[in-house]
């Protein structure tokens, strides 16, 4: 007869501490592959505790699967010692994969937000007023473009600060602009070819990949895409970032954006997805005006998150469709379910009303100024300063910075990682370097740390020195 003890048992029931007993029996062999287990009765009576605390052992190694049950006959115990095995085997063998973040002195690659710069104290207030005000709206499923309130705070933040005139029926929220690419796939069609800038945003092409959809590269001139190159590729679709280039720093002109717009009216099936992604950023002068703010013909898609201007862990974006599409997503793909939640909807809308994003955004403008110029100026007065020349450094987050050196871009890349600085080239963001190419580096800053500056500069001197 079996016999457990009932001795430090902790918190659990004795049903619970009898059915683990029973199960770790079973697990390591000593209850084998269709052997009787006791009556509920007699084993009761053999464990000193209730018939009642056997049946419910009994019902939940049943309902797990580690017994089964003949009618009239009892309980035994499972065979399930071949998957047992494999489930071993591949516990064993199998690696953790947790690699460790590693840690820079400067990381001239990041744009994530520094814990300083986010407004936890206001994130905080306006949590709390919402969870007070909104217990049964935060509760209630949400429509699948997101919370009215915030789709009409967007509309009049896009009204104010991007003259870009919508109604927020035309307003999708979604949790990063990542899923947002997967969704506007699927709504404009898996047939459809899709243009992307090169070089470009890696992760851009990752995602049209994995969709398993048709893309091109389209080469950059000094003016941003390429119309012609555009043209003879078939693309329907042409993904660019025209305020703001990532990697190069291009700033799209007019010209070249009517050049777009022309392109896009010629098909019913061509549009234009604009990613908008550091625009309030711009450093010197007024914003570049969106592209969607003078297309007339409803074929821009914008794109934008607040993942650059909050934080880069908010995964809360955005994308505006023209009146048609809106109308389509809402009839062929409304079954989707918002993915963010409501706490953070409603409290992102009062952020927005109540005039909190704006002075955000004002008080981040002025720190970023504040960084770059003293970044610059430390690069002015080193040693640096008499290899590199600057460009691009007036709009967003990032400038170029060209090294006169006959280095490669990976032996140099190599050599600062060693000296605890990341930093990254333009030739990694071509699919083939182009022939000659210079070495140009992409200067993030605003994820550095101001007091690490000077002896990050003087390691990046010393890289060019060895």
């Amino acid at each position: 007869m079996l016999t457990y003890s009932f001795d430090n048992m902790g918190d659990a029931s004795l049903y619970e501490h009898l059915y683990k007993c029973i199960k770790n029996d079973i697990i390591h062999g000593v209850l084998t592959a269709d052997m009787k287990l006791p009556s509920k009765r007699s084993f009761a009576a053999n464990l000193g505790v209730s018939a009642i605390t056997v049946e419910n052992a009994y019902a939940q190694l049943l309902s797990e699967g580690y017994i089964y049950s003949i009618a009239k006959k009892g309980y035994y115990v499972s065979d399930f010692s071949k998957h047992l095995a494999e489930t071993t085997s591949y516990g064993e063998d199998r690696e953790v994969l947790q690699p460790e973040r590693p840690v820079y002195f400067a990381d001239f690659s990041s744009n994530q937000t520094r814990p300083d710069n986010f407004p936890f104290s206001v994130w905080a207030k306006l949590m709390r007023e919402t969870m007070n005000d909104k217990n049964n709206e935060l509760m209630t499923r949400p429509p699948c473009g997101g919370i009215y309130e915030l789709r009409e705070a967007i509309a009049g933040h896009l009204r104010q600060f991007r003259d870009i005139h919508v109604s927020p029926e035309q307003i999708f929220v979604g949790a990063g602009t990542e899923y947002l690419y997967g969704l506007l796939i699927q709504l404009l069609g898996f047939d459809k070819t899709y243009a992307i800038e090169h070089p470009g945003y890696e992760k851009i092409a990752q995602i049209y990949d994995s969709y398993q959809v048709q893309r091109c590269l389209v080469n950059m001139d000094g003016q941003g895409i390429r119309i012609d190159e555009l043209e003879s590729c078939q693309a329907d679709v042409v993904h660019i970032s025209p305020s703001h280039h990532f990697p190069t720093g291009l700033v799209t002109p007019i010209s070249r954006r009517y050049a777009l717009l022309s392109w896009a009216a010629k098909s019913d099936s061509r549009y234009i997805i604009e990613d908008d992604y550091d625009s309030e950023f711009r450093l010197t002068g007024k914003p570049i005006p969106a592209l969607q703010s003078i297309d007339l013909m409803d074929k821009v898609i914008y794109v934008n998150t607040f993942s650059k201007s909050l934080a880069s862990t908010m995964r809360i974006s955005y994308m505006v469709l023209p009146p048609s599409l809106a109308r389509r997503f809402l009839s062929e793909m409304s079954f989707y379910s918002c993915t963010v939640s409501n706490f953070e909807q409603y409290a992102l809308m009062r952020f927005l009303r109540e005039g909190y994003f704006e002075k955000h955004i004002n008080r981040m403008r002025n720190h970023y100024h504040k960084q770059r110029d003293y970044l610059l100026e430390i690069i002015k007065n080193s040693p640096l300063s008499s290899y590199v020349s600057i460009t691009e450094e007036d709009a967003g987050l990032h400038f170029l910075m060209k090294i006169d050196t006959d280095i490669p871009d990976a032996l140099l890349i190599e050599r600062a990682l060693q000296k605890g600085i990341r930093i990254n080239s333009l030739s990694q963001y071509y699919t083939a370097p182009p022939e000659n190419a210079e070495h140009i580096f992409i200067i993030n800053y605003s994820y550095l740390e101001t007091a690490h500056i000077p002896e990050a500069i003087e390691r990046l001197y010393r890289c060019l020195q060895e």
